[in-house]
């Protein structure tokens, strides 16, 4: 990738590594529903204004409705909902090494997409790199958890997995602002009915306050301009292995504001997960054949075109 691409990849890793702490925290105390409807409004309400201000804003939505429903309901409107509400019964942990599938399935999904790009070696190695180091990293923390909270997360993935292909394929001409404020928006009133039905009678501490602005300045608004961006710099396919980053993010500021322990068998789960990203996210590797000096016109095949009898080279 180039400098742009792993500076996004970078940010996208931290940014996304945060999201499991704060959707515990808040589902803890508030609905579902709510965190969703809160955490869309909020980056709506945030984007929007720069998305009319670069026009043609309507026309956009006019011209690319379908993909962008599809993009909307499989990257916002279900996934959101069935990783909120699978955190009630299931820990951050759990959650957050489920969601590291997300890249094996993309790789699946991108071949049903039609995708010929040939993945080699180094790529496969690198996902399964990661896919060990996040296991090695989250085993230990495994806790609880049911059918329905794990279905909700496979659903999740699977719709995290697949949303960038969209993205890729049919939308990579619209630009990022237009095309997530509008998902937000639509994803805002979505959701405004059934929170408005669970809308908390007591005043929220400010520690869930804190998390449901964290996710939707940070962890929505923010991020989402990075992740597309990072898909048009990178793909969709080397895009979801921030995945393989988040969890580690998470054990690492367990560490440095929580005195988590930092034990070996996190080093080594770091050790894997950086390698793995590297290499799944390594471009193919450029061919560089010699240069070849130009071959000599034989006398023979030049001609006399010119009227003055002249000798012209072809």
């Amino acid at each position: 990738m180039t400098a742009r691409g792993w500076f996004l990849f970078s940010l996208m890793g931290v940014i996304w590594g945060i999201p499991y702490l704060m959707i515990k925290v808040a589902v803890d105390a508030v609905s579902p529903t709510m965190v969703v409807f809160t955490r869309c409004a909020l980056g709506a309400a945030l984007l929007l204004p720069f998305a009319i201000r670069q026009g043609n804003l309507t026309q956009v939505v006019r011209t690319h409705w379908r993909p962008m429903l599809a993009f909307a309901c499989i990257e916002i409107i279900g996934p959101w909902f069935t990783l909120t509400d699978a955190e009630r019964h299931l820990s951050s942990s759990t959650a957050g090494l489920l969601i590291a599938g997300v890249p094996i399935v993309g790789v699946v999904a991108a071949r049903l997409f039609g995708d010929t790009e040939r993945l080699g070696i180094r790529r496969l190695t690198g996902l399964a790199l990661g896919l060990a180091g996040v296991g090695v990293l989250t085993a230990p923390h495994l806790t609880g958890g049911d059918a329905r909270s794990l279905a909700e997360v496979l659903l999740t993935v699977v719709g995290y997995a697949t949303a960038p292909l969209i993205a890729a394929r049919h939308l990579k001409d619209v630009p990022t602002l237009q095309l997530i404020a509008p998902c937000l928006t639509l994803s805002t009133l979505v959701y405004a009915p059934a929170a408005a039905a669970t809308w908390p009678t007591t005043v929220t501490s400010t520690q869930v306050l804190a998390a449901l602005a964290g996710l939707g300045v940070l962890c929505t608004a923010v991020a989402f301009v990075a992740f597309l961006e990072l898909i048009k710099e990178a793909g969709p396919t080397r895009a979801t292995v921030i995945t393989y980053v988040n969890p580690a993010v998470a054990v690492a500021a367990g560490a440095a504001f929580l005195d988590e322990r930092l034990t070996a068998g996190i080093l080594i789960a770091f050790t894997l997960i950086l390698a793995g990203s590297v290499l799944a996210t390594a471009g193919p590797a450029a061919a560089t054949a010699p240069k070849r000096a130009p071959r000599p016109v034989p006398w023979s095949t030049r001609q006399t075109s010119r009227a003055d009898g002249r000798v012209e080279s072809p």
